[in-house]
Protein backbone atom coordinates (compact mmCIF):
# COMPACT_ATOMS: atom_id res chain seq x y z
CA UNK A 1 0.00 0.00 0.00
CA UNK A 2 2.65 2.27 0.43
CA UNK A 3 6.74 2.60 0.70
CA UNK A 4 6.74 4.11 3.35
CA UNK A 5 8.65 2.02 6.72
CA UNK A 6 6.32 0.85 9.53
CA UNK A 7 7.43 2.66 12.68
CA UNK A 8 9.95 0.66 14.51
CA UNK A 9 8.21 -1.00 17.55
CA UNK A 10 12.37 -2.14 19.07
CA UNK A 11 13.08 2.37 18.90
CA UNK A 12 13.77 4.17 22.14
CA UNK A 13 10.84 6.86 21.91
CA UNK A 14 12.97 9.93 22.59
CA UNK A 15 15.67 8.65 19.74
CA UNK A 16 13.01 8.27 17.56
CA UNK A 17 11.19 11.67 18.48
CA UNK A 18 14.78 13.49 17.49
CA UNK A 19 15.14 11.53 14.60
CA UNK A 20 11.48 12.92 13.03
CA UNK A 21 12.46 16.18 14.71
CA UNK A 22 15.78 16.65 12.93
CA UNK A 23 13.64 15.58 9.45
CA UNK A 24 11.11 17.91 10.13
CA UNK A 25 13.83 20.77 10.58
CA UNK A 26 14.78 20.26 6.83
CA UNK A 27 10.94 20.00 5.23
CA UNK A 28 8.87 22.44 7.43
CA UNK A 29 8.86 26.04 6.40
CA UNK A 30 9.04 27.33 9.66
CA UNK A 31 9.35 26.15 13.29
CA UNK A 32 10.04 22.33 13.60
CA UNK A 33 9.81 22.98 17.19
CA UNK A 34 6.23 24.23 17.48
CA UNK A 35 3.84 22.28 19.84
CA UNK A 36 0.57 22.70 21.33
CA UNK A 37 0.74 22.51 24.63
CA UNK A 38 -2.76 21.50 26.06
CA UNK A 39 -3.24 22.65 30.12
CA UNK A 40 -6.21 21.98 32.12
CA UNK A 41 -7.91 23.66 35.45
CA UNK A 42 -8.21 21.58 38.64
CA UNK A 43 -11.77 21.04 37.52
CA UNK A 44 -10.65 19.66 34.33
CA UNK A 45 -11.37 22.77 31.77
CA UNK A 46 -8.59 22.54 29.06
CA UNK A 47 -7.08 24.91 27.02
CA UNK A 48 -4.95 24.73 24.67
CA UNK A 49 -1.96 27.34 22.48
CA UNK A 50 1.49 27.31 20.22
CA UNK A 51 4.64 27.15 21.98
CA UNK A 52 8.01 26.24 21.12
CA UNK A 53 9.97 23.35 22.39
CA UNK A 54 13.11 24.32 24.08
CA UNK A 55 14.82 21.25 25.30
CA UNK A 56 14.31 17.15 24.99
CA UNK A 57 16.48 14.71 26.49
CA UNK A 58 15.39 11.74 28.47
CA UNK A 59 14.35 13.35 31.11
CA UNK A 60 11.35 14.95 29.15
CA UNK A 61 10.44 18.04 26.99
CA UNK A 62 10.70 21.88 27.74
CA UNK A 63 8.96 24.87 27.49
CA UNK A 64 9.10 28.17 29.07
CA UNK A 65 6.10 30.33 30.22
CA UNK A 66 5.15 33.34 32.60
CA UNK A 67 3.78 31.24 35.50
CA UNK A 68 1.24 34.78 35.63
CA UNK A 69 -0.08 33.47 32.78
CA UNK A 70 -3.29 31.55 32.56
CA UNK A 71 -0.93 28.65 31.16
CA UNK A 72 1.38 28.52 33.87
CA UNK A 73 -1.22 28.80 36.18
CA UNK A 74 -3.02 26.02 34.99
CA UNK A 75 0.14 24.68 35.36
CA UNK A 76 1.36 25.24 38.92
CA UNK A 77 -2.53 24.32 39.86
CA UNK A 78 -2.75 20.92 38.07
CA UNK A 79 1.11 20.12 37.00
CA UNK A 80 -0.14 17.28 33.61
CA UNK A 81 0.35 17.86 29.86
CA UNK A 82 -0.33 17.10 26.44
CA UNK A 83 1.82 18.13 23.81
CA UNK A 84 1.48 17.85 20.29
CA UNK A 85 3.63 17.76 17.23
CA UNK A 86 2.02 18.46 13.78
CA UNK A 87 4.32 18.13 10.63
CA UNK A 88 2.14 19.10 7.74
CA UNK A 89 5.46 18.47 5.30
CA UNK A 90 6.38 14.80 6.55
CA UNK A 91 2.35 13.98 7.40
CA UNK A 92 3.53 13.25 10.93
CA UNK A 93 2.21 13.80 14.17
CA UNK A 94 3.60 13.00 18.26
CA UNK A 95 1.40 13.69 21.12
CA UNK A 96 2.85 13.58 24.86
CA UNK A 97 1.17 13.29 27.87
CA UNK A 98 2.53 13.20 31.31
CA UNK A 99 3.11 15.22 34.39
CA UNK A 100 5.31 18.35 34.77
CA UNK A 101 7.82 19.27 37.05
CA UNK A 102 9.96 22.80 37.03
CA UNK A 103 13.33 23.07 35.89
CA UNK A 104 16.42 23.84 37.60
CA UNK A 105 16.68 27.75 38.48
CA UNK A 106 20.21 27.64 36.40
CA UNK A 107 18.26 26.02 33.74
CA UNK A 108 15.94 29.08 33.66
CA UNK A 109 18.54 31.50 33.81
CA UNK A 110 20.96 30.49 31.07
CA UNK A 111 18.24 30.06 28.77
CA UNK A 112 16.22 33.53 29.35
CA UNK A 113 19.75 35.22 28.78
CA UNK A 114 20.17 33.26 25.46
CA UNK A 115 17.22 35.32 24.64
CA UNK A 116 17.71 38.23 22.48
CA UNK A 117 17.10 41.55 25.16
CA UNK A 118 13.81 42.65 23.46
CA UNK A 119 12.63 39.80 24.46
CA UNK A 120 13.87 39.87 27.83
CA UNK A 121 12.84 43.10 28.43
CA UNK A 122 9.79 42.50 27.02
CA UNK A 123 8.85 39.20 29.64
CA UNK A 124 9.74 42.25 32.30
CA UNK A 125 6.72 44.38 30.93
CA UNK A 126 4.50 41.83 30.19
CA UNK A 127 1.46 41.13 32.18
CA UNK A 128 1.12 38.27 30.47
CA UNK A 129 -2.43 37.49 29.81
CA UNK A 130 -3.86 40.39 31.49
CA UNK A 131 -6.43 42.60 29.90
CA UNK A 132 -4.47 45.46 28.49
CA UNK A 133 -6.59 48.54 28.13
CA UNK A 134 -4.22 50.35 25.55
CA UNK A 135 -1.05 49.13 23.84
CA UNK A 136 0.65 51.76 24.36
CA UNK A 137 0.46 51.22 27.84
CA UNK A 138 2.47 47.93 26.98
CA UNK A 139 5.24 49.88 24.50
CA UNK A 140 5.40 52.46 27.33
CA UNK A 141 6.52 49.49 29.90
CA UNK A 142 9.17 48.22 27.65
CA UNK A 143 10.33 51.74 27.00
CA UNK A 144 10.47 51.83 31.12
CA UNK A 145 12.36 48.63 31.52
CA UNK A 146 14.71 49.14 28.36
CA UNK A 147 15.53 52.80 30.48
CA UNK A 148 16.04 51.03 33.33
CA UNK A 149 18.30 48.30 32.62
CA UNK A 150 19.98 50.29 29.53
CA UNK A 151 23.20 48.32 28.23
CA UNK A 152 23.19 46.27 31.62
CA UNK A 153 22.34 42.93 32.58
CA UNK A 154 19.15 42.12 32.30
CA UNK A 155 17.73 39.92 34.98
CA UNK A 156 15.12 37.14 35.37
CA UNK A 157 12.16 37.72 36.70
CA UNK A 158 10.90 34.99 38.95
CA UNK A 159 7.51 34.73 37.82
CA UNK A 160 9.36 33.42 34.26
CA UNK A 161 10.63 29.83 34.32
CA UNK A 162 10.29 26.80 32.31
CA UNK A 163 8.32 23.49 33.10
CA UNK A 164 10.20 19.90 31.69
CA UNK A 165 7.09 17.41 30.93
CA UNK A 166 7.93 14.02 32.09
CA UNK A 167 6.34 12.26 29.56
CA UNK A 168 4.29 8.52 30.82
CA UNK A 169 2.49 8.08 26.86
CA UNK A 170 4.49 9.51 23.53
CA UNK A 171 2.28 8.34 20.78
CA UNK A 172 3.70 8.42 16.85
CA UNK A 173 1.29 8.71 14.25
CA UNK A 174 2.34 8.19 10.54
CA UNK A 175 -0.51 9.10 7.55
CA UNK A 176 -0.40 6.34 4.93
CA UNK A 177 -2.57 6.51 1.74
CA UNK A 178 -6.19 5.64 2.00
CA UNK A 179 -6.11 6.43 5.84
CA UNK A 180 -4.42 3.17 6.89
CA UNK A 181 -2.35 5.70 9.06
CA UNK A 182 0.55 3.87 11.09
CA UNK A 183 0.17 4.38 15.19
CA UNK A 184 2.60 3.32 18.11
CA UNK A 185 2.58 4.49 21.13
CA UNK A 186 4.93 3.71 24.10
CA UNK A 187 3.63 4.15 27.97
CA UNK A 188 4.94 3.19 30.91
CA UNK A 189 4.56 4.52 35.16
CA UNK A 190 6.79 6.61 36.69
CA UNK A 191 10.68 5.13 35.88
CA UNK A 192 9.92 2.24 34.31
CA UNK A 193 10.37 0.24 31.29
CA UNK A 194 8.41 1.48 28.02
CA UNK A 195 5.49 -0.55 27.08
CA UNK A 196 4.87 -0.52 23.07
CA UNK A 197 1.96 -1.29 21.15
CA UNK A 198 0.84 -1.02 17.76
CA UNK A 199 -2.35 0.53 17.39
CA UNK A 200 -5.58 0.25 14.75
CA UNK A 201 -5.51 3.59 12.78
Amino acid sequence: MSDLPLIDLTSDPFALFHTWMTEAEVTEPNDANAVAVATSTPDGRPSVRMLLLKGADERGFVIYTNTHSRKGEEILANPHVALLFHWKSLRRQIRIEGPVEPVTTEEADAYFASRSATSRLGAIASDQSRPLADRAIFEQRLKDAEAQYGSGPIPRPTHWTGFRVVPNHIEFWQDRPYRLHDRAVWSREGTSAWNVTRLYP
